[in-house]
């Protein structure tokens, strides 16, 4: 260490060439760091806050959301907390808020900005026009990164270029297969086949098949692994069919059905916290289908409030966002800086945790290319034996 001699009193740094000389430079360098750093502010970071801005002009975002009343409770609640704004949220079927999104842009109307739906819900509106591109509205870095996400970004609608709607969710197997605990025993029920027993006629309840969602993609799995005689014959167990999946989540609980297909978390979640005998079957031997969810977000082509959505298109796909999605709905986001496996303990195993992309390719029933050689196809076959 250089030996200066001590020197008592005050510094006069105009007497002390070495001294002003140092300040001068330390001056100078502080200046250019922060011209430089000014120079290089990052863009994202002006656009967050022209929209966070701009958003609260607007007021609000509308969005159609899984019927989910814990979802539409909790998500109201925390999108006002974190930024002041209103969220308008319209719970329903997937296919029901997709036709009336059809029906109002033709009429020229606009009340939804956003769209949260399921699976292959939104095969029917590729194409049409009536949807934005997601990525101009992903602003934060954290959202647009692919690095972010596994498998990187994935889209629903991957069988040509467009890019309009994302696949957020990726679970090793699809939820859906629910018993009620005074009626069946988990043993009873190890294999698909153990459907077909004469015990359970009548007793059977599945989601409407002939109609995108739950029970399409359990439907459509059925098609592809065990056949359609597999089909006829579980048919003729007198399945009670229902679009409304909260109808058949009642009657699997009031002890109507035994057990129910293509019901999920967002329809026996009441009833078991209540305390009602309802509760998911363990996998089948023949496995499930790797699944999605509700874990597709879509856009609404020129909405009302567009900053607004831009706000919550980067808030539900940022880490926090998923981290809030996944606690209330029970789904197994793809981002790899959430915590997913404790999810395992409630039956939800993500598919990040457990399949190699390689596996996940092959068990998907989901996104537009399955959507279209499997589900569709097998859905042609549900309308043809379900009159």
């Amino acid at each position: 260490m250089p030996d200066f001699p001590m020197r008592r009193g005050p510094i006069n740094i105009q007497h002390s060439p070495w001294i002003a000389s140092l300040t001068g430079a330390f001056v100078i360098l502080g200046v250019l760091a922060l011209a430089e750093a000014g120079a290089q502010s990052p863009e994202w970071q002006t656009e967050w806050e022209k929209t966070l801005a701009a958003a609260k002009k607007e007021g609000k975002v509308v969005v159609g959301i899984p019927p989910s009343a814990e979802l539409r409770k909790q998500m109201e609640a925390t999108f006002k907390l974190r930024f002041g704004l209103e969220v308008e949220l319209f719970s329903a079927p997937g296919p029901q808020i997709a036709s009336r999104i059809v029906s109002e842009s033709k009429a020229g109307a606009r009340y939804f900005d956003a769209f949260i739906f399921g699976s292959c819900t939104g095969v029917p509106l590729i194409g049409s026009g009536m949807f934005d591109p997601i990525e101009s509205y992903m602003i934060l870095p954290e959202v647009r990164d692919p690095k972010y996400w596994w498998g990187a970004h994935i889209w629903m609608d991957n069988a040509g270029t467009n890019r309009f709607f994302y696949s957020f969710i990726a679970a090793k197997s699809t939820e859906g297969l629910w018993y009620n605990t005074t009626l069946v025993k988990p043993d009873e029920v190890r294999s698909f086949d153990d459907l077909l027993d004469p015990k359970w006629k009548g007793k059977v309840g599945f989601s409407d098949p002939r109609v995108a969602g739950s029970g399409l993609s359990l439907w459509s799995f059925l098609w592809d692994i065990k056949g359609e005689d597999y089909l006829r014959k579980l048919v003729q167990q007198g399945l009670f069919l229902s679009q409304n999946l909260r109808q058949i989540a009642d009657a699997l609980a009031k002890g109507r059905l035994a057990l129910a297909l293509g019901i999920g978390y967002a329809q026996t979640e009441p009833f078991m916290k209540a305390g009602i005998p309802v509760k998911e079957l363990s996998e089948p031997r023949e496995g499930l289908p790797a699944s999605n969810g509700y874990g597709t977000l879509g856009i609404v082509k020129n909405p009302p409030h567009p900053n607004a959505t831009r706000v919550f298109v980067n808030w539900l796909l940022s880490k926090e966002g998923q981290e809030f999605y996944g606690k209330v709905m029970l789904h197994a986001t793809r981002r790899l800086d959430v915590e997913t496996k404790w999810m395992a303990k409630e039956g939800v195993e993500a598919a990040k945790d457990f399949l190699t992309l390689k596996d996940y390719d092959r068990l998907r029933n989901h996104l537009e290319d399955k959507c279209v050689e499997i589900r569709l196809r097998s859905q042609k076959f549900a309308e043809k034996i379900l009159q």
